[in-house]
Parts: structure tokens; sequence; C-alpha cells
């Protein structure tokens, strides 16, 4: 069990960090039948925003600050790549995407001149603390209590609240929607903000524990994310939670399994499976799509003739 809580424990906590960037997608996804591609994009510029925030103004500055611009960001993406698209091909839309995505990674690559960039110790996240006699980083501990709070803020908030019920509606038909007399464009907004909040949060968590932010950064937790999103059915919010921690702990578990099995007995050399941790998240998405494709929580849709 010592051997397995520190992993287990880590699993969770990515896990966490996983969910806040799935929860974007899926609500992205439920909205505009739209995969936002570069969302794992503004995740790193995040990241990059608290490196150089931080060292010029101290962190409960930089910190709403980093909130703020990312949330500004994921609105102008929104209002200058995907809102003149709204009534063009699918495809289109997906092409913008594609080409943001590309525009964040290379601007940042111009910003920080292709040098990794070390993220800034946030005091709350980075003591290290002793569970059942493992050590691990106090963010560890508080990811995934964060990011049930949030989850559940935001359930509160699409059940129990008129923009909530926009939200819905406009999941449900775009198009009635529109005509009923609901601001399309300020739900979509709307929903850009959301995603785009909890991905900066989820950037002060993944960086303080993976504390080097390169431009590429954000493309790897982005897929995962995504797979997570698939894996639960794109769409449900719980269901994208459910599937970034079932792929964290699995991950995580994998990355240690080397040491495990040494520990155990089982075998005196290292196997190199960690090498497939990252294999591990692709070839689970290939299963739920052939046995699943809807997802865990994903409901199957009629297509009417």
């Amino acid at each position: 069990m010592e051997t397995v809580l520190p992993y287990l424990l880590s699993g969770i906590s990515v896990g966490g960090q996983y969910a806040l960037i799935a929860i974007g997608y899926t609500m992205v996804y439920g909205i505009l039948r739209l995969i936002n591609f570069a969302h794992g994009d503004v995740f790193m510029v995040a990241g990059l925003l608290m490196v150089y925030l931080s060292a010029s103004t101290p962190f409960y500055v930089a910190v709403p600050l980093v909130l703020a611009i990312t949330v500004t960001l994921g609105f102008c993406i929104e209002r200058v790549a995907y809102s003149p698209l709204r009534s063009a091909p699918r495809m289109s839309i997906m092409i913008s995407a594609i080409g943001v995505s590309y525009l964040l990674q290379n601007a940042a690559l111009y910003v920080s001149g292709g040098m990794n960039q070390m993220y800034p110790k946030i005091p709350l996240f980075a003591e290290s603390v002793q569970v059942l006699g493992a050590t691990t980083k106090r963010v560890t501990l508080i990811t995934p209590v964060l990011t049930l709070v949030l989850v559940v803020l935001l359930v509160l908030l699409i059940n129990h609240t008129k923009v909530g019920m926009a939200m819905r509606s406009v999941a449900t038909d775009f198009e009635t929607s529109q005509l009923m007399g609901i601001k399309i464009n300020t739900v979509i907004s709307i929903t850009f903000i959301i995603g785009s909040f909890l991905a900066a949060i989820g950037s002060m968590l993944y960086f303080s524990n993976f504390t080097t932010v390169i431009p590429t950064s954000g493309s790897m937790p982005g897929l995962k994310a995504f797979v997570a999103a698939v894996f639960g059915g794109i769409g449900s919010i719980p269901g994208a939670v459910l599937g970034a921690f079932i792929i964290g702990i699995c991950e995580s578990l994998i990355k240690g399994m080397d040491s495990m099995l040494m520990t155990a007995g089982i075998t005196t050399q290292n196997l190199g499976l960690t090498t497939f941790s990252d294999a591990f998240t692709f070839a689970l998405l290939i299963v739920i799509l052939v046995v699943k494709p809807t997802g865990i929580f994903g409901s199957k849709v009629t297509d009417k003739v």
C-alpha cells in the first residue's frame, strides 16, 4: 500500500486537473457541436501568463490577472474565430479551431523564445505534506476537492439559473431556442468564459506539479481531457469528470507499475511500462468508440429522416 498510495494520490490529482479542462470541451460541444481544439492551448497560455505575471507582481495580484486575461482570451477566440462562422459548414469551424490552436502555440513560441519556463511555486500548493506515510505536495490533496466544488457549483448554475436554463435549451435545440428569443451569442460567450476560467484554474493546479511550461504544454493534457470527455459521454459534465479521474488514475498507476512490480518481487528489472502511460489513454478511446460510441453517460441520438 505504501508503494501504491503515492501513485494513486497523483492519479486522483491529475484526474482532477484533466477534468477541469474536459469540462470546457464538453460544454462547447454540448452547445455548438464543436470540438474546440484551441482549448488545450488556452490552458497553456494561462500557464505562461502566471510565469510572467508572478515575476513582476505579487501572487494575490497575479492570480486574478491570470484568470481575467484567460477568460478574456477565451471570449475573444469565440468572437473572432467562431462567431463569424456560425452558419458555415461544421468543417470550417473545426479548421478555424485548429488554426487558433497553432496561432496560440506560435505566439507562445515567439514570446518565450522556445525556452522552457519554470512555473512559480504558489505558496498554498507547493508545500509537502504526509498522507499515510506517503509524501506528496499539498496541491495533490487540494485538486480533487477543488475540482468537485467547482463541478457542483457549475451543475447548480446550469440547473438552477436562467443562464443555465438557456444553456440547456440551446444544447437541446439551437434553432428553436433562437426563435424563442434566447440570445444565442450571449449563451455561447458565457460557455467559453466558463470553460476558459476552469482551464486557468486547471493550469495552476497542473503546473504546480509539472513545473515546466513550453508552447506545446497544452497539447497532451488537452488531448487527454478530450478523451476523458468522449469516455464519459461528450456533452455530459459528470461524464467528463468521471472519465478524467479514471484516465488520471490509470495513467499514474501505469507510470508506477515498474516500481510496484519490483517492490512486490514479481520482477527484478525495469520493464519500461511507463512508456505506455500515454498510449493507454488513446487505446482506451478506441475501445470506448468501438464498444459504446456515445460514452458512459452519452445518450443515443436518433436522426430524423
